[in-house]
């Protein structure tokens, strides 16, 4: 009998216009690949065409009609994501992605505060997102970047976290791992970090998607994350900024829109948040951004967190037969303590071989360093596919993983 978790995923799939449709192989779509970018329901298409067919208009100065439609929808999307993860409106910063929020921090807030005798702490697993922007501060300051390390697992060490803390000015750190679902426990390493004076940006792209998240509770000063892993459009992303902080912070680009007043040899500057966001703003997908998220909250992050935990688990059972014939699969196996995400390698076959033969499948799997060249050097894997799951996966989708990967077997003789 079908369970009705079951039944609601069943349900949730035909909001997905694109998995009713085959691959041109005639096979069903399975779609393992959310860590890099996710569907999106059709109320977050129907938000799309209805701005643009029904209201498009620029926003913030235009008194006619369709412009206040626009403006309000705007800003409504912003006051929707505030909500989601408890922040104020005024501290949500629209951006084009998680990189340029992390980029913003490191140009406006980090080439102000970061001197020549501070560290830098990150992690060993962080994307190249989060550890590029950094290396890029520290040449230009001066300071010192200092890593977290990782087990063999994937797992952050922390028992030398003090000592690690000492002289940290900032501690930049991914909520959950891109490349094997860790995830971060920021609710031990945020109060130490401030405890020793540091300011706290997480990398959230991982986190938001599929963890309740509360910036308050967590306490922590930057926070950024990507729409379009979320169910939303590319091309939107949030940075969330503790207030008194952005205040400080000058503006980062500069033209219309963020300013206040402007003279020939002067200009004063817009409130938060339109002090950080110049030129036209990407309208359309931050009202598909704010559809994405009420889609979510209908769901619920506490049922999409436990459907997860449960694929992951069952994902873990099903494939354990083939690390008899060579399957390795990494990060920590205990579902508690990651996101929807495997990352595996089969034997001696090249990860995007592997990928490929999922994809004759209609199973698509990521393959490559997942933009974590520095994790997978320190591992020793060359590369590794991943599967990742999200609210529109299956126990058939897992079933149909395993029957690529026994193909695979098959193809290489393992």
């Amino acid at each position: 009998m079908i369970s009705l978790d079951e039944r609601k995923v069943e349900r949730i799939i035909t909001d997905f216009p694109i998995l009713a449709k085959p691959t041109s192989r005639g096979k069903r779509l399975v779609y393992l690949d959310s860590a890099a970018t996710s569907q999106k329901p059709q109320s977050v298409i129907d938000a799309l065409v209805t701005y643009y067919s029904e209201y498009n208009a620029n926003i913030h100065r235009g008194v006619y009609e369709i412009a206040a439609r626009a403006t309000d929808a705007f800003e409504a999307a912003r006051e929707t994501v505030a909500r989601f993860v408890n922040a104020d409106s005024r501290e949500v910063i629209w951006t084009r992605n998680a990189t340029e929020a992390i980029n913003l921090v490191g140009y406006s807030w980090g080439l102000n505060n970061i001197r020549r005798s501070d560290v830098i702490l990150t992690s060993q697993l962080e994307h190249h997102s989060n550890l590029v922007p950094w290396q890029l501060l520290a040449e230009k300051t001066g300071a010192t970047l200092r890593f977290i390390p990782v087990d063999s697992r994937g797992v952050l060490q922390l028992d030398d976290l003090d000592a690690l803390l000492e002289g940290v000015k900032l501690l930049a750190i991914s909520h959950v791992s891109n490349t094997l679902g860790t995830i971060t426990p920021l609710e031990l390493i945020v109060p130490k970090a401030h405890a020793a004076g540091a300011t706290v940006l997480v990398d959230g792209a991982q986190g938001v998607p599929h963890l309740p998240v509360d910036v308050k509770a967590l306490d922590v000063d930057f926070y950024a994350f990507s729409g379009h892993k979320m169910l939303g459009p590319t091309g939107i992303g949030v940075l969330y900024g503790k207030r008194a902080l952005l205040e400080a912070m000058p503006p980062f680009l500069a033209g219309g829109d963020m300013i206040r007043k402007v003279e020939y040899e002067h200009t004063s500057f817009n409130d938060l948040p339109w002090k950080f966001e110049a030129g036209t703003s990407n309208i359309a997908d931050a009202i598909g951004l704010g559809a994405a998220v009420e889609y979510l909250e209908s769901l619920g992050m506490d049922w999409v967190r436990a459907h997860e935990q449960e694929l992951l688990g069952y994902a873990l059972d099903r494939l354990a037969p083939l690390e008899r014939r060579g399957l390795a699969v990494y990060g920590p196996k205990d579902p508690q303590l990651v996101s929807g995400v495997l990352s595996f390698n089969f034997a001696d076959i090249h990860a995007h071989d592997l990928a490929s033969i999922l994809d004759t499948e209609g199973v698509c799997v990521r393959a490559g360093h997942h933009c974590t060249m520095p994790l997978m050097e320190k591992m020793g894997w060359p590369a590794t596919a991943r599967a990742s799951f999200y609210v529109y996966n299956t126990r058939a989708d897992v079933d149909a993983l395993v029957d690529g990967l026994e193909k695979a077997a098959q193809v290489f003789k393992l």
